[in-house]
């Protein structure tokens, strides 16, 4: 992302170019009267709505030690806590002006042991209770993704641009909001892991490249790591809502309770999954496609114009030659004599 260049010119109030410029400073005072709201008794049960994550469950444990667990669940007030979130996120975003996701994800990866048991993915769904790192973390996701809407006209975006970036927000709005909304977190969870870190990959390679252009391998590893993300994907979810939640004891629709563990439910969300597996993997063909032919062109001109040179230059060569044979023929040295 280019760096700004900073103009003298004030721009009128509330105009288009005033909002964009000061869009950081706009946001930052809206954020500040949810804090402050904080400091009054009247309006601090209204702000913390938005400030604090919501539907916290304690939960005793039995044994010698009793100790109180906090679980948290989802609901309708979850809204506000986003919609905070979101302001959070533009301010950073215009503070730091790069492509910054946040990503407690390994770490409640690693503190929930997917790796290690498998069937937690789908056992005792409905997985209503989630720990208070998972559900930061995807109001936080939520937050991000909303939050590049509005960035849309703060950044400036080029009109050609903006379907592509809408498509690509709205899929990860679907399936973020989606996992959430359905009490599929865990697998929700495992699935942006594993996207997130491609991902990265990815962004490295490109700083790699722009540092040395020939140090091109990170992309090689990130294209291997992509079709196996796209199959590990698929994967988990056929294994998660194909078979497990298919073969769970706990079957039917009940909102109140929080289980949607109906065939159709199940077809939607393995169709929603694996179209947007194959839209990607379509995406990346066409972008190695793409790379590939214009690899082509630029060796087949340079071997185009490695023989024109050499040619160029014998031709000049034999030029010169040409010049100091004349001088000294028969017919010039008898016109000389002469």
């Amino acid at each position: 992302m280019g760096i700004r260049k900073k103009t003298t010119k004030n721009p009128p109030v509330l105009s288009h170019e005033f909002v964009i410029q000061n869009h950081a400073d706009i946001v930052s005072c809206v954020a500040m009267v949810f804090l402050l709201g904080l400091m009054f008794e009247v309006t601090s049960k209204f702000a913390v709505l938005f400030i604090t994550v919501q539907y916290n469950v304690t939960i005793s444990t039995n044994g010698p030690d009793e100790t109180a667990v906090n679980h948290f669940h989802h609901g309708i007030k979850d809204l506000a806590t986003v919609f905070f979130y979101m302001l959070v996120a533009i301010i950073m975003h215009a503070i730091i002006q790069e492509y910054v996701s946040t990503s407690p994800d390994t770490s409640c990866f690693l503190c929930e042991n997917f790796l290690s048991n498998p069937v937690t993915l789908w056992e005792g769904y409905p997985h209503t209770l989630m720990p208070f790192q998972m559900k930061f973390y995807f109001i936080c996701q939520l937050g991000y993704w909303l939050h590049a809407l509005p960035e849309l006209y703060f950044q400036k975006t080029k009109k050609e641009d903006i379907p592509r970036q809408l498509v690509y927000i709205a899929l990860y709005l679907v399936h973020i909001a989606g996992a959430y909304i359905l009490n599929l977190n865990r697998l929700g969870l495992v699935l942006l892991v594993l996207h997130y870190f491609i991902e990265l990959l990815f962004h490295v390679s490109r700083l790699i490249y722009f540092s040395n252009e020939n140090r091109q391998t990170g992309f090689t590893i990130w294209a291997v790591l992509f079709v196996l993300g796209r199959l590990l994907t698929l994967s988990l979810s056929v294994l998660t809502v194909g078979f497990g939640l298919a073969t769970a004891e706990n079957q039917g629709f009940d909102w109140s309770a929080g289980n949607f563990n109906v065939l159709f439910v199940r077809i939607t969300v393995l169709a929603a999954i694996c179209l947007t597996q194959a839209f990607m993997m379509w995406k990346f063909i066409n972008f190695q496609l793409r790379r590939w032919r214009e690899h082509a062109q630029a060796q087949t001109l340079k071997k185009k114009q490695v023989p024109s040179k050499s040619k160029s230059k014998k031709d000049k060569a034999n030029g010169v030659n040409g010049v100091s044979h004349g001088a000294d023929s028969p017919r010039a040295r008898k016109e000389k004599s002469s």
